[in-house]
């Protein structure tokens, strides 16, 4: 079993509630189950506006506040001759990104986040966000120990 000393020694220190946070490993803890983070991979068909930088950044900003998650930078770059947009947010609890082929109608978006974060909640306003025909989930649980 793999400790952390650091965070160990800290914890060993009476009445350092504030001080054993800032070495808190931020695993997810669900059901009884300890893992490094929940990762959703989201694929839309028929996905609309996934060609509109400014909707595509309002998403992932929204996504990442409905799930709780921290953003700290939000980085797009838009392909002028298929209209497409690939992206990520990163957050302090991870990532979600996005790569789009509007010539396509399709959309792929992984959220993965730790912590106490709700990926889930990302996955509704994305879905409200393209409105797509069909939206396929799976979720993964990173970080599970063997």
């Amino acid at each position: 079993m793999r400790t952390n000393l650091l965070a160990d020694s800290v914890a060993a220190v009476p009445g350092h509630e504030a001080v054993r946070a800032v070495f808190a490993d931020h695993f997810t803890q669900r059901d009884g189950i300890a893992f490094a983070g929940t990762h959703l991979i989201v694929d839309m068909w028929d996905a609309s506006r996934i060609d509109d930088e400014r909707v595509v950044e309002r998403a992932l900003r929204m996504a990442a506040q409905a799930a709780g998650a921290t953003l700290l930078r939000l980085d797009l770059h838009g392909f002028p001759r298929t209209g497409g947009i690939t992206g990520v947010a990163v957050l302090a609890e991870s990532h979600i990104s996005i790569h789009t082929w509007p010539e396509r109608g399709y959309a792929a978006v992984d959220i993965f986040m730790c912590g106490s974060t709700e990926p889930h909640k990302a996955v509704d306003v994305i879905r409200g966000a393209f409105v797509p025909r069909a939206l396929t989930l799976m979720e993964h649980k990173r970080g599970l120990m063997p």
